[in-house]
C-alpha cells in the first residue's frame, strides 16, 4: 500500500446531549464555552453590520411586541375592576351599575393590544429569519471558498468529521441562535423590564414580597443543579463512549464474529451501558426535580400575594382589577428570567461554534500564485527534480535531496518500503505542497511559474482509494471533463475494459451510483476512475497503487487499461508490487528520502542491491 500522510479519522461527530429537565440545557448540562467571547462576538457583528437597520427594525418589533403584551393585563385589570364593582353594588342594593360600554372598550382594546403584540412578533420573526439566512448564507460561501484555498497539510492534521462539523453543525448554530434567540432575547429584556415597571405602578409592597420570594427559589435551584452537573457529565461521557463502541463493533463486526468476540463485546456494552443508565437516571431525576420546585415556590408567593393584595383591596389602598393583573404578571414575571438564563447559556455554545468557525475562515491559505504565471501551450512531458528537499515540519525532512530527470514519454516507476517518501514526491509535484527547497521543472518552466489550475491540468492521476459521488456513471465519468460527449465517454470505457460491465448494470450509463458507490465492485471502481482520466487525455500520468486491492482477474484487466492509458505518457507509477513495473523505463528506488538505486528493471536485478532484495522477497512469496 502507499503511503498517506492524511489523517483518516471519523466521519462523523459523535453529538453531546443537550440536557433535561423542563428548563433544558442550562438546568443541568454545562454549555461550551468560547475562549475568546469578545472577539468571536465582534467577528459576528461585522457578518451582520451591513443588516444593522433591518436588525433594528427587528429589535423595535420585538420592544413594541412585548410591550403591547404586556399592556393586557392592565387594561383587562381595568375592567374587572368595573365589573366588581357593579357587582357590589348590585348586593348592596344600589342596583346593577356595571358599566358593560367601558368594559366592551377594554375587551375591544384588549383584542387591539394582543393583534398588534402577534402581527409585531410575526413581522420580527419573518425579518429575523431573513437576515440569519443571508448570514448563514455567506459564512458557507466563505466556508466552501476557504477549502479550496487550504494547504493540504491542513486537512491532514484535521479528521474529516472536524472539518465537517465546523462547515455544518457550527454554521447551523449560529444560524439558529440569530433567527430565534436574538429576538427572543430582546423580547425577554423588554418583558422582564415591563413586568417590573407594571408591578411596582400597581404596588411597590407587592413587588418587594415577589422578590423575596426569588431568592428561595434561586437557592433550591442553585443546590439542584450542583447536585446534577456531574451526573450531566458523566452522561455525556458515558453517552460518548457508547456511541464510540457501538460504532467500533458495528464497522468491524465480521471481524468480531471470526474471533468470537460477541460475549466480550457484549458485556463491554453491557458495563458501559449501565453506568450511563444510572448518570442519566440521576441527571433527569434531580433536573425534573426543579418544576416542582419552582412552582412550590411560586404557589407560595401566590398565596402571600393574594392574602396581601386582598387586604390592599379591602383597605381601598389598590383596585380589585389591579390584584389580578398583578397576579398575571407574577405568573409572567419568571418566564421571561427562565428564557434569559437559557439563551445566556445558548449564546455561549453559538459563540463557541461561531469561534471555530472564524478560526477556519483565518487558517493560513496556500501561497499565491505567481503575478504572471506561463502559459500552458502544448504539454511535452518533460519532468526534472533539482535538489528537492522537503519535510511536513521543519524539524521532520523526509525528502533529502532528490534529483532525477524524466523524459517525455517515460515510464518511471517508484519504489521503496513504506515511509521512503514516495506519495510524497507525487504531492510535491502537483504542489500539495510546496518544496522546502529544490526546484521541479515541467517541460523546463519551474512548476511555482504555473498557476495551480494549470499546473494539476497536465496531469491525470489514479489512485488506490477510488472517488465517485452520487451522481450517474456518465456524470462520474465525465467528472473534469464535462464538455466530453457521450461518444467519447464510451470509447474511454472501453479503452478501460470497463463498458461491458457498465451496460450489464442496471440502467447502464445513466445507474445512478450511491454515496458510498457501494453497488458496485472495488475493482470495477477503479476502472471507472481509469476511464474518466482517459477522458482527460493527460500528457503526465500518476499512478499510485492502482491495482494493489482488486483480484488477479480485475488487476490484469486495470493492467491493460492502464497500458493503453500511459500511451504517449509520461507516467509515474507507485507501487510495492514489483511485477507490475517490470516494464517501466526507468526505475526509482528510494529509501528515507533518496534515490539510492537507479535504472530498468534488469539494470537494478544486475546490481543485486536493494530493489534485487525487495524483488527476491515477493517472488518468493509467491507475488
Amino acid at each position: 500500500m502507499s503511503e498517506n500522510h492524511s489523517s483518516s479519522g471519523s466521519t462523523t461527530a459523535t453529538e453531546r446531549p443537550r440536557g433535561g429537565g423542563p428548563f433544558g440545557r442550562q438546568m443541568g448540562a454545562p454549555g461550551e464555552k468560547a475562549k475568546d467571547f469578545s472577539g468571536t462576538f465582534r467577528n459576528l457583528l461585522q457578518y451582520l453590520g451591513k443588516h444593522r437597520i433591518t436588525i433594528l427594525f427587528v429589535l423595535i418589533l420585538a420592544a413594541f411586541s412585548a410591550t403591547f403584551s404586556i399592556l393586557g393585563p392592565k387594561v383587562l385589570g381595568w375592567g374587572m375592576t368595573k365589573l366588581v364593582e357593579g357587582l357590589i353594588a348590585w348586593q348592596t342594593g344600589n342596583g346593577l351599575l356595571t358599566d358593560f360600554d367601558y368594559i366592551g372598550k377594554c375587551v375591544f382594546g384588549l383584542l387591539v393590544l394582543y393583534c398588534i403584540s402577534a402581527l409585531c412578533a410575526y413581522l420580527q420573526n419573518y425579518v429575523m429569519s431573513n437576515v440569519s439566512m443571508e448570514v448563514t448564507y455567506q459564512l458557507r460561501k466563505e466556508l466552501s471558498e476557504k477549502m479550496n484555498r487550504l494547504p493540504l497539510k491542513y486537512f491532514d492534521s484535521k479528521t474529516h468529521g472536524e472539518v465537517l462539523s465546523r462547515i455544518t453543525n457550527d454554521v447551523d448554530t449560529v444560524s439558529l441562535t440569530l433567527n430565534q434567540s436574538l429576538t427572543q432575547l430582546i423580547t425577554s429584556v423588554t418583558t422582564l423590564i415591563g413586568i417590573l415597571v407594571m408591578m411596582l405602578s400597581i404596588s411597590w409592597l407587592m413587588t418587594l414580597v415577589t422578590f423575596l420570594i426569588l431568592p428561595l427559589s434561586g437557592i433550591l435551584i442553585g443546590l439542584v443543579m450542583k447536585k446534577s452537573q456531574k451526573h450531566f457529565i458523566n452522561q455525556q461521557k458515558y453517552l460518548g463512549e457508547l456511541n464510540g463502541q457501538i460504532e467500533e463493533i458495528y464497522s468491524g463486526h465480521n471481524v468480531v464474529q471470526m474471533f468470537n468476540r460477541e460475549k466480550e463485546e457484549l458485556e463491554k456494552f453491557k458495563k458501559i451501558n449501565n453506568e450511563l443508565y444510572h448518570s442519566a437516571w440521576a441527571s433527569q431525576f434531580l433536573s425534573g426535580m426543579l418544576m416542582p420546585i419552582i412552582n412550590f415556590v411560586s404557589n407560595l408567593g401566590y398565596v402571600m400575594i393574594c392574602i396581601l393584595g386582598g387586604y390592599l383591596a379591602v383597605k381601598k389602598v389598590i383596585a380589585v382589577g389591579d390584584v389580578q393583573a398583578f397576579i398575571q404578571y407574577v405568573r409572567s414575571f419568571t418566564q421571561p428570567i427562565s428564557q434569559i438564563a437559557n439563551i445566556s447559556n445558548t449564546l455561549q455554545s453559538t459563540m463557541a461554534a461561531a469561534e471555530r468557525v472564524f478560526e477556519f475562515l483565518d487558517e493560513e491559505e496556500e501561497s499565491l500564485d505567481t503575478e504572471y504565471p506561463t502559459p500552458v501551450t502544448e504539454v511535452k512531458g518533460k519532468v526534472e527534480f533539482q535538489n528537492v528537499k522537503f519535510g511536513y515540519t521543519a524539524d521532520k525532512i523526509i525528502i533529502k535531496n532528490f534529483n532525477c530527470e524524466i523524459k517525455p514519454g517515460q515510464s518511471v516507476a517508484i519504489v521503496g518500503p513504506t515511509g521512503a517518501g514516495k506519495t510524497t514526491i507525487v504531492k510535491l509535484l502537483m504542489r500539495f505542497y510546496d518544496l522546502s527547497s529544490g526546484k521541479i521543472l515541467v517541460d523546463g518552466v519551474d512548476i511555482h511559474n504555473y498557476t495551480r489550475n494549470d499546473l494539476r491540468s497536465m496531469f491525470g492521476m489514479v489512485l488506490q482509494d477510488t472517488w465517485l459521488y452520487h451522481a450517474t456513471i456518465l456524470e462520474n465519468l465525465k467528472y473534469g471533463c464535462f464538455d466530453a460527449t457521450d461518444e467519447d465517454v464510451i470509447r474511454a470505457a472501453k479503452a478501460a475494459h470497463c463498458d461491458e460491465f457498465i451496460r450489464a448494470l442496471p440502467d447502464g450509463y445513466q445507474m445512478v451510483l450511491n454515496e458510498e458507490a457501494s453497488n458496485i465492485s472495488q475493482g470495477q471502481k477503479q476502472l471507472l476512475t481509469i476511464a474518466r482520466t482517459i477522458l482527460r487525455n493527460p500528457r503526465i500520468l500518476i499512478l499510485d497503487e492502482a491495482t494493489s486491492s482488486v483480484d488477479t482477474r480485475t488487476e490484469i484487466l486495470i493492467q491493460s487499461a492502464m497500458d493503453h492509458l500511459m500511451e504517449d505518457c509520461t507516467s509515474f507509477v507507485i507501487a510495492h508490487r514489483l511485477s507490475t513495473i517490470k516494464n517501466a523505463d526507468v526505475i526509482l528506488v528510494m529509501q528515507e528520502g533518496d534515490i539510492v538505486e537507479q535504472g530498468n528493471h534488469e539494470q537494478l536485478l544486475q546490481k543485486n542491491g536493494i530493489y534485487a532484495a525487495l524483488y527476491q522477497s515477493q517472488f518468493s512469496e509467491g507475488d
